[in-house]
C-alpha cells in the first residue's frame, strides 16, 4: 500500500490517492485496474480502513490487480454545474489514470479497467458506465445514492440538497438530465455498455430506488447483476457484498497482453 500525490489539472491542484499493487509484480508484466470510489463524507483512504479490499490484489487472485482509491470529497465524482472549478468527473477520467498508468505497470485500455463505488461513489460509477462506456469493462455499484437527482428539499436535509443543487444544477435543467442514470438507461447502448453489478441492503432505505433501477435495467435488456444482502448502508454490508462482487469482475476483466 502507498499514498500518492499528483497534480490534477482539471481541478487544479494536486489530489491524493492510496494504491495497492500485487506483492511480487514480474518485470514488464500489466496489471488491471480497479478503481474504488468512496461514499458521501468520506475520503479516498476509506475503502483500505473499512473493508477487506486489499486482498484482491493479491497475485493468487487472477494473476493480481492494482487497486486505486482516488480523493472525491462530496463532489458524486462530476463536473459541478455551478462550481465550475470543481470538474471531478474529468479529473477521475483524465488526470487519475493517466497518472496511474504512467506511474505504475497497469494495462491500458477498456478491457483491463474497472470501477467499483459505494453510495455516492456507486452513483458515479452508475452514470460513468452509461455516459462513457468507452472506459471501463466492468462496473461495480453497491447501494448506489441512484435516486438522489429525485428527492425533494427537506428541512433536515437542507445542506445536502444544497450541494447537490450546486453539483447538478437546478431541477429539470439540462445539467440533472445528462447525469441522471435514470434516463441514461433510456439512451444509452445496452452493447456497448459495462457489464453492470449491483447490489443493496435489505434494511437501507435505498434498497427500493436500486430495485426499480434494476428493473428498467432488465427492461431496456443491459447485461447486469441485482443482489441483496441483510444489513443497512453501512460498510458491514458493502464488505459482505465483495466476495461476490470480484467473483463477477475476475469473469469480465480481460486486459489485452
Amino acid at each position: 500500500m502507498q499514498d500518492v500525490t499528483f497534480f490534477s489539472p482539471a481541478l487544479n491542484r494536486n489530489m491524493p490517492y492510496r494504491v495497492y499493487l500485487p506483492a511480487k509484480p514480474v518485470s514488464g508484466q500489466k496489471f488491471p485496474v480497479v478503481y474504488l470510489l468512496h461514499g458521501g463524507n468520506g475520503g479516498f483512504r476509506d475503502w483500505s480502513n473499512y473493508s477487506d479490499v486489499a486482498r484482491y490484489a493479491a497475485p493468487d487472485n487472477s494473476g493480481g490487480l492494482i487497486l486505486v482509491m482516488p480523493e472525491g470529497a462530496f463532489s458524486y465524482y462530476m463536473n459541478a454545474a455551478e462550481k465550475p472549478e470543481d470538474k471531478y468527473e474529468t479529473y477521475i477520467v483524465n488526470d487519475l489514470i493517466s497518472d496511474v498508468e504512467e506511474r505504475f505497470p497497469a494495462a491500458k485500455g477498456r478491457e483491463g479497467r474497472a470501477i467499483v463505488g459505494i453510495s455516492m461513489g456507486g452513483f458515479a460509477a452508475l452514470k460513468l458506465a452509461l455516459s462513457r462506456p468507452d472506459l471501463f469493462v466492468y462496473v461495480a455499484a453497491l447501494s448506489p445514492s441512484i435516486d438522489i437527482l429525485h428527492r425533494g428539499l427537506s428541512p433536515k436535509r437542507l445542506g445536502e440538497w444544497w450541494r447537490i443543487r450546486t453539483i447538478f444544477g437546478p431541477s429539470n435543467s439540462e445539467t440533472r438530465r445528462t447525469s441522471d442514470p435514470f434516463l441514461l438507461v433510456q439512451s444509452a447502448n445496452p452493447v456497448q455498455t459495462p457489464y453492470l453489478f449491483m447490489t443493496a441492503g435489505e434494511q437501507e432505505p435505498l434498497l427500493e430506488p436500486n430495485q426499480r433501477f434494476a428493473a428498467r435495467l432488465r427492461d431496456h435488456h443491459f447485461s447486469y447483476e441485482f443482489h441483496t444482502k441483510p444489513g443497512g448502508h453501512n460498510w458491514t454490508q458493502w464488505d459482505a457484498q465483495l466476495p461476490g462482487c470480484f467473483e463477477s469482475l475476475f469473469k469480465h476483466l480481460h486486459p489485452a497482453n
